[in-house]
């Protein structure tokens, strides 16, 4: 193809480290205008220059998506991260007027596309992604927690404190403003306190039950997930380097053969014994 670098076909440019930093360069570039955008000013700038490096930048989008169509085919869609990209050139073309000008908010989801492009960030979310099973578990613990807690507090001081636990959903609203420890002292316990003195008791147990032990446990299970997929790209790497060296003894072991073969075509066209002269190595080795 015209314009690539030369003995660097489609897919092994697409795939280039360069090619990958400069399309992460265009969305870095990008999130920064449409950042820009947000601003009230006037001018040229903002009213011309803006929008037009906006479709140039989708324009090399769209280019990055077809090449990759081209190249990989139906493995294209085997690719989830490649679904996401091609969600998000689709709502980045689609016109932001009538029933699709929420859609001109979204532009800034290409930002996102960075999880795509850099390996690091790609890590990072995919063990997000596996953790999900056990963070579900430690959601319904919590949920029972707060449950549990918003009908005792009801009972507790519905009558005392109605503005905060008058009602189920007014105690779960004040109990999740104690677990986030913000402002919970002032604007909660003490005023509970005043008719309760010993309530300060619930609200420990609470926030030791909810803030420090299950909300630690969702921290514990994103940092197994992350051990858990290193892991898992380090074992990925050895066995392709296993693959490798099996592949490369195999070649060699082939050379050898091939090798032989032509030292005896070579020695039976000179006239020698090829089995003789095998003999004679095999003895020269023995020494």
């Amino acid at each position: 193809m015209a314009g690539l670098p030369r003995g660097m076909g489609v897919k092994a440019f697409i795939e280039s480290s360069r090619f990958r930093n400069f399309i992460m360069t265009l969305i870095v570039f990008n999130a920064i205008t449409l950042g820009l955008e947000t601003y009230p000013y006037e001018g040229a700038w903002f009213t011309t220059w803006l929008p037009m490096a906006d479709r140039i930048i989708v324009g090399v989008f769209v280019v990055e998506i077809l090449l990759k169509l081209i190249v990989y085919r139906h493995r294209f869609f085997l690719n989830g991260w490649n679904w996401f990209d091609l969600t998000v050139i689709i709502i980045s073309i689609l016109p932001a007027a009538g029933g699709f000008s929420v859609l001109r908010a979204l532009r800034i989801v290409r930002a996102f596309r960075l999880f795509s492009v850099m390996p690091d960030l790609r890590k990072v979310v995919e063990a997000l992604l596996r953790a999900i099973p056990g963070m579900g578990a430690v959601m319904a613990v919590l949920g029972l927690m707060f449950y549990v807690s918003a009908v005792m507090a009801t009972k507790f001081f519905s009558e005392t404190n109605p503005e905060r636990f008058g009602s189920l959903g007014e105690s779960a609203f004040a109990l999740f403003q104690v677990m986030t420890l913000e402002g919970w002292a002032t604007d909660v316990a003490l005023p509970v306190m005043e008719f309760h003195p010993w309530a300060w008791i619930f609200f420990l147990v609470f926030i030791v039950l909810t803030s420090f032990a299950v909300l630690n446990l969702f921290i514990a299970i994103i940092v197994d997930s992350l051990q858990a997929k290193h892991f898992d790209d380090e074992e990925a790497r050895d066995a392709e380097a296993d693959a490798d060296r099996d592949k490369l003894h195999a070649e060699i072991s082939g050379m050898r053969v091939e090798i032989n073969r032509l030292t005896a075509l070579v020695q039976r066209s000179l006239g020698e014994d090829p089995s003789a002269s095998i003999a004679e190595k095999d003895a020269d080795k023995s020494e």
